[in-house]
């Protein structure tokens, strides 16, 4: 658990939640008896595959944004080659009519 998550136990059915404090999401939560005598959850075979799913996804994600956020780049590179081309016109027009007057 994370300093932005806090743990919180259901006075109703004593259920355990991890809260995102920032948000105010519930990001997991556990029936009491699905927590060992220690206190620790009980992991199953499936909570692991949903993680693995998870992750995947999350990695696909981070691609994804990378990819976007290089070809925005190149397109503001390009954005500014074109700026300095017409400011670097209008500079040569202004000299050019500066001459003929």
């Amino acid at each position: 658990m994370s300093s932005r998550e806090t743990h919180v136990t259901c006075p109703c059915c004593n259920s355990h939640l991890d809260v995102d404090l920032r948000t105010g999401k519930v990001m997991k939560w556990r029936r009491e008896t699905e927590l060992d005598e220690t206190g620790k959850p009980i992991v199953r075979e499936s909570d692991w595959d949903e993680a693995a799913v998870r992750v995947k996804d999350r990695m696909g994600t981070a691609t994804d944004k990378f990819d976007a956020g290089l070809s925005r780049e190149k397109e503001r590179v390009r954005d500014l080659d074109d700026l300095f081309d017409k400011a670097k016109d209008k500079l040569e027009k202004r000299r050019e009519n500066d001459e003929l007057a």
